[in-house]
């Protein structure tokens, strides 16, 4: 029997061809903290140079399949999490693994639209993903956006109605809800919600002013899986995972006029 000698975790997500979101930033994230990362494809993001308008192209079903038969059945995974999944087909086989091979330990991150876009890329299938995956998530990291939307809230702008969201979003399944408002909400500082269904836990700090943001939330949910799969604790992961995060906005840089990752190894070098 071979023994992993790191903890290992899976991405079930987009690629991102600029680097800075998707499977791309979740395995920058994974290595930082000492996880082995990998990943089943799920759609391909390419961006327009001129515009950087965002064009999205699933994967075949099969291919994805056969990419989560290599992880699952062929080495196994201590954690995983989701990113953008894009249809119900390639929700329902993620689902699907998830119960085949018994994956106790399943962040989702709701991804509705890519940075930079107005609107969901298909109502349908969010509805689908709250039915279908929501339910086997130890965790979900909706966004301001995203959890509007799961809590049937619509517009969130005050922490007591970021919440509300978390606990309507709690009782569609997950164990744990970390609904992220960042500084988008009227309150004095950067702040997220912490529910897990006995309590709320406000996590504040100071608000960070810059645009380079671009993968922020698919890094925050990647640190919470990384610390899972390392055996730590849902609010101990969650903590250190926003200490990382808030790090690596704080070093965030432009790629160009229209984008900017994080400093993935912004915290490992502060230490």
């Amino acid at each position: 029997m071979i023994t992993a000698k790191i903890p290992r975790a899976l991405t079930l997500a987009g690629s991102d061809a600029s680097g800075g979101a998707g499977l791309e930033a979740d395995l920058k994230t994974f290595q930082e903290f000492c996880v082995y990362g990998m990943t089943a494809v799920t759609v391909i993001v390419a961006q327009t140079p001129g515009e950087w308008a965002h064009e999205v192209f699933p994967v075949e079903l099969s291919v994805i399949e056969k990419q989560l038969d290599t992880i699952l059945a062929g080495i196994g995974v201590d954690a995983m999490k989701t990113g953008m999944l894009g249809t119900n087909e390639i929700i329902e086989i993620g689902a699907h693994y998830v119960k085949k091979y018994a994956v106790e330990n399943l962040v989702v991150d709701p991804v509705m639209v890519c940075k930079g876009a107005d609107d969901v890329m298909n109502p349908d299938t969010v509805r689908y993903l709250s039915k279908t995956l929501l339910p086997l998530a130890k965790v979900a990291t909706p966004n301001l956006y995203e959890a509007g939307f799961l809590s049937g809230l619509g517009a969130i702008t005050t922490l007591e109605r970021l919440k509300e969201a978390a606990k309507c979003i709690h009782a569609l399944g997950p164990e744990t809800v970390v609904a992220k408002g960042g500084a988008k909400l009227d309150h004095p500082l950067a702040v997220d919600v912490f529910y897990d269904g006995r309590e709320f836990i406000v996590l504040e700090s100071e608000r960070i002013d810059t645009n380079w943001t671009h993968g922020a939330g698919c890094s925050y949910s990647a640190a919470i899986t990384a610390g899972i799969a390392a055996g730590e604790s849902v609010r101990d992961a969650v903590f250190n995972a926003r200490e990382f995060i808030v790090a690596a906005i704080k070093s965030s840089f432009p790629l160009n006029k229209f984008a900017g990752p994080l400093d993935h190894a912004a915290r490992r070098r502060i230490k």
